[in-house]
Protein backbone atom coordinates (compact mmCIF):
# COMPACT_ATOMS: atom_id res chain seq x y z
CA UNK A 1 0.00 0.00 0.00
CA UNK A 2 2.91 2.38 0.64
CA UNK A 3 5.38 1.10 -1.95
CA UNK A 4 7.45 -1.18 0.28
CA UNK A 5 7.88 -4.94 0.18
CA UNK A 6 7.96 -6.63 3.57
CA UNK A 7 9.72 -9.92 4.30
CA UNK A 8 8.81 -11.35 7.69
CA UNK A 9 10.86 -13.45 10.09
CA UNK A 10 8.39 -15.11 12.47
CA UNK A 11 9.38 -14.84 16.15
CA UNK A 12 6.33 -16.54 17.67
CA UNK A 13 3.08 -18.24 16.85
CA UNK A 14 0.13 -16.75 18.70
CA UNK A 15 -3.36 -17.99 19.41
CA UNK A 16 -5.35 -14.78 19.43
CA UNK A 17 -8.49 -13.06 18.27
CA UNK A 18 -10.01 -9.61 18.75
CA UNK A 19 -10.69 -10.38 22.44
CA UNK A 20 -7.17 -11.27 23.51
CA UNK A 21 -4.01 -13.34 23.18
CA UNK A 22 -4.68 -16.86 24.45
CA UNK A 23 -1.30 -18.46 23.82
CA UNK A 24 2.21 -17.68 22.59
CA UNK A 25 4.59 -20.27 21.18
CA UNK A 26 8.06 -18.78 20.63
CA UNK A 27 10.14 -19.86 17.64
CA UNK A 28 13.62 -21.16 18.61
CA UNK A 29 16.05 -18.20 18.44
CA UNK A 30 18.43 -19.91 16.02
CA UNK A 31 15.56 -20.47 13.58
CA UNK A 32 14.49 -16.81 13.84
CA UNK A 33 18.03 -15.83 12.85
CA UNK A 34 18.08 -18.40 10.07
CA UNK A 35 14.95 -16.83 8.58
CA UNK A 36 16.63 -13.42 8.62
CA UNK A 37 19.97 -14.60 7.28
CA UNK A 38 18.71 -16.49 4.24
CA UNK A 39 16.49 -13.61 3.09
CA UNK A 40 19.16 -10.97 3.62
CA UNK A 41 21.78 -13.11 1.86
CA UNK A 42 19.48 -13.48 -1.15
CA UNK A 43 17.34 -10.35 -1.46
CA UNK A 44 18.78 -7.92 1.08
CA UNK A 45 16.90 -5.12 2.83
CA UNK A 46 16.94 -1.35 2.98
CA UNK A 47 15.66 -1.27 6.55
CA UNK A 48 14.76 -3.68 9.34
CA UNK A 49 11.61 -3.22 11.40
CA UNK A 50 11.43 -5.11 14.69
CA UNK A 51 8.10 -5.87 16.32
CA UNK A 52 7.06 -8.57 18.79
CA UNK A 53 10.04 -10.56 20.08
CA UNK A 54 8.38 -12.62 22.80
CA UNK A 55 11.42 -13.69 24.84
CA UNK A 56 14.75 -12.50 26.16
CA UNK A 57 16.51 -15.26 24.21
CA UNK A 58 15.11 -14.07 20.88
CA UNK A 59 15.86 -10.45 21.80
CA UNK A 60 19.50 -11.27 22.51
CA UNK A 61 19.86 -13.40 19.39
CA UNK A 62 18.52 -10.66 17.15
CA UNK A 63 20.79 -8.10 18.81
CA UNK A 64 23.78 -10.36 18.15
CA UNK A 65 22.75 -10.76 14.52
CA UNK A 66 22.26 -7.03 14.03
CA UNK A 67 25.85 -6.53 15.13
CA UNK A 68 26.87 -8.35 11.94
CA UNK A 69 24.87 -5.99 9.68
CA UNK A 70 25.58 -2.53 11.14
CA UNK A 71 24.76 -0.63 7.95
CA UNK A 72 21.05 -1.54 7.80
CA UNK A 73 18.92 0.96 9.79
CA UNK A 74 16.43 -0.36 12.35
CA UNK A 75 12.92 0.79 13.28
CA UNK A 76 12.10 -0.71 16.68
CA UNK A 77 8.49 -1.07 17.78
CA UNK A 78 8.99 -2.15 21.41
CA UNK A 79 6.01 -4.49 21.55
CA UNK A 80 5.39 -5.50 25.14
CA UNK A 81 1.62 -5.25 25.63
CA UNK A 82 -1.08 -6.13 23.10
CA UNK A 83 -4.06 -3.93 22.30
CA UNK A 84 -6.17 -6.26 24.46
CA UNK A 85 -3.73 -5.91 27.39
CA UNK A 86 -1.79 -9.18 27.18
CA UNK A 87 1.92 -9.17 28.09
CA UNK A 88 4.03 -10.03 25.04
CA UNK A 89 7.54 -9.48 26.45
CA UNK A 90 8.59 -10.10 30.04
CA UNK A 91 10.85 -7.93 32.21
CA UNK A 92 14.16 -9.64 31.28
CA UNK A 93 13.25 -9.25 27.62
CA UNK A 94 12.46 -5.59 28.15
CA UNK A 95 15.82 -5.03 29.83
CA UNK A 96 17.62 -6.76 26.96
CA UNK A 97 15.71 -4.62 24.47
CA UNK A 98 16.70 -1.45 26.31
CA UNK A 99 20.34 -2.49 26.58
CA UNK A 100 20.89 -4.05 23.15
CA UNK A 101 18.26 -2.90 20.65
CA UNK A 102 17.39 0.69 21.56
CA UNK A 103 21.01 1.83 21.00
CA UNK A 104 20.84 0.20 17.55
CA UNK A 105 17.62 1.91 16.50
CA UNK A 106 17.24 4.72 14.02
CA UNK A 107 13.74 5.15 15.46
CA UNK A 108 11.88 3.67 18.45
CA UNK A 109 8.05 3.86 18.42
CA UNK A 110 6.64 3.15 21.91
CA UNK A 111 3.07 3.74 22.96
CA UNK A 112 2.59 5.36 26.36
CA UNK A 113 2.46 2.13 28.33
CA UNK A 114 5.62 0.84 26.64
CA UNK A 115 7.38 4.16 27.20
CA UNK A 116 6.47 3.97 30.88
CA UNK A 117 7.91 0.46 31.20
CA UNK A 118 11.11 1.38 29.38
CA UNK A 119 11.76 4.52 31.43
CA UNK A 120 10.08 3.88 34.79
CA UNK A 121 8.12 7.12 34.48
CA UNK A 122 4.39 7.80 34.35
CA UNK A 123 3.09 9.55 31.25
CA UNK A 124 -0.11 11.59 31.36
CA UNK A 125 0.70 14.76 29.36
CA UNK A 126 2.51 15.77 26.17
CA UNK A 127 5.24 17.20 28.39
CA UNK A 128 5.64 13.75 29.97
CA UNK A 129 5.90 12.28 26.46
CA UNK A 130 8.78 14.60 25.70
CA UNK A 131 10.52 13.58 28.93
CA UNK A 132 10.36 9.85 28.20
CA UNK A 133 11.40 10.46 24.59
CA UNK A 134 14.47 12.30 25.88
CA UNK A 135 15.19 9.37 28.22
CA UNK A 136 15.12 6.94 25.29
CA UNK A 137 17.41 9.21 23.26
CA UNK A 138 19.78 9.15 26.20
CA UNK A 139 19.54 5.34 26.18
CA UNK A 140 20.99 5.42 22.67
CA UNK A 141 18.12 5.69 20.18
CA UNK A 142 18.69 8.11 17.30
CA UNK A 143 15.00 9.07 17.25
CA UNK A 144 11.84 8.39 19.26
CA UNK A 145 8.21 8.62 18.23
CA UNK A 146 6.00 8.42 21.34
CA UNK A 147 2.43 7.53 20.40
CA UNK A 148 -0.21 9.42 22.37
CA UNK A 149 -3.25 7.27 21.75
CA UNK A 150 -3.68 6.45 25.45
CA UNK A 151 -3.99 10.10 26.50
CA UNK A 152 -7.43 11.54 27.15
CA UNK A 153 -8.97 14.16 24.92
CA UNK A 154 -10.55 14.60 21.50
CA UNK A 155 -7.19 15.21 19.81
CA UNK A 156 -4.32 12.73 19.65
CA UNK A 157 -0.69 13.82 19.66
CA UNK A 158 2.23 11.68 18.49
CA UNK A 159 5.56 13.28 19.44
CA UNK A 160 8.78 12.83 17.44
CA UNK A 161 12.08 13.70 19.06
CA UNK A 162 15.52 13.29 17.47
CA UNK A 163 18.73 15.24 17.22
CA UNK A 164 17.66 18.73 16.14
CA UNK A 165 14.10 17.56 15.48
CA UNK A 166 10.90 18.02 17.46
CA UNK A 167 7.63 17.42 15.67
CA UNK A 168 4.04 16.85 16.75
CA UNK A 169 1.54 14.97 14.60
CA UNK A 170 -1.98 15.85 15.71
CA UNK A 171 -5.11 13.96 14.70
CA UNK A 172 -8.74 13.93 15.82
CA UNK A 173 -9.58 10.94 17.99
CA UNK A 174 -11.71 8.37 16.17
CA UNK A 175 -14.37 6.86 18.43
CA UNK A 176 -13.79 3.16 17.83
CA UNK A 177 -12.60 0.02 19.57
CA UNK A 178 -11.21 -1.40 16.32
CA UNK A 179 -7.54 -0.54 16.73
CA UNK A 180 -5.92 -3.99 16.65
CA UNK A 181 -2.53 -3.65 14.97
CA UNK A 182 -2.15 0.13 15.01
CA UNK A 183 1.38 0.08 16.45
CA UNK A 184 2.61 -2.64 14.10
CA UNK A 185 1.07 -0.89 11.12
CA UNK A 186 2.55 2.48 12.05
CA UNK A 187 6.10 1.16 12.49
CA UNK A 188 5.89 -0.83 9.26
CA UNK A 189 4.56 2.20 7.37
CA UNK A 190 7.42 4.33 8.70
CA UNK A 191 9.91 1.65 7.65
CA UNK A 192 8.43 1.58 4.15
CA UNK A 193 8.93 5.33 3.83
CA UNK A 194 12.49 5.24 5.17
CA UNK A 195 13.37 2.40 2.79
CA UNK A 196 12.37 4.69 -0.09
CA UNK A 197 14.58 7.54 1.07
CA UNK A 198 12.20 9.69 3.10
CA UNK A 199 13.47 11.47 6.20
CA UNK A 200 12.23 10.29 9.59
CA UNK A 201 9.78 13.25 9.95
CA UNK A 202 8.46 12.72 6.42
CA UNK A 203 8.00 8.97 6.90
CA UNK A 204 6.36 9.48 10.31
CA UNK A 205 3.90 12.06 9.01
CA UNK A 206 2.80 9.86 6.10
CA UNK A 207 2.57 6.79 8.35
CA UNK A 208 0.45 8.59 10.97
CA UNK A 209 -1.97 9.73 8.27
CA UNK A 210 -2.07 6.23 6.80
CA UNK A 211 -2.94 4.63 10.16
CA UNK A 212 -5.67 7.21 10.76
CA UNK A 213 -7.17 6.24 7.40
CA UNK A 214 -6.86 2.53 8.20
CA UNK A 215 -8.66 3.05 11.53
CA UNK A 216 -11.49 4.92 9.80
CA UNK A 217 -11.80 2.05 7.31
CA UNK A 218 -11.80 -0.74 9.91
CA UNK A 219 -14.29 -3.45 8.89
CA UNK A 220 -15.63 -3.92 12.42
CA UNK A 221 -14.76 -7.60 12.78
CA UNK A 222 -14.98 -9.57 16.00
CA UNK A 223 -16.36 -9.00 19.47
CA UNK A 224 -13.35 -7.10 20.83
CA UNK A 225 -10.62 -4.90 19.35
CA UNK A 226 -11.00 -5.59 15.63
CA UNK A 227 -8.31 -5.15 12.98
CA UNK A 228 -7.64 -2.09 10.86
CA UNK A 229 -8.89 -1.70 7.33
CA UNK A 230 -7.06 -0.51 4.22
CA UNK A 231 -5.46 2.91 4.57
CA UNK A 232 -5.30 5.47 1.82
Amino acid sequence: MLGGFGMTAITALTAQNTQGVFGVHPVPPDFVIRQMRVVLDDIGADIIKIGMLGSVEITQAIADFLDTIPNIPVVLDPVMISTSGSTLLDHPGMLAMKERLIPRALLVTPNLREAERLTGRQVSTVSDMETVAADLLEAGAQGVLVKGGHLDGSELVDLLLASGIRAEFRHPRIDTKHTHGTGCTLASAIAAGLAQGLTVPQAAEIACAYVQSAIRNAPGLGKGHGPLGIGK
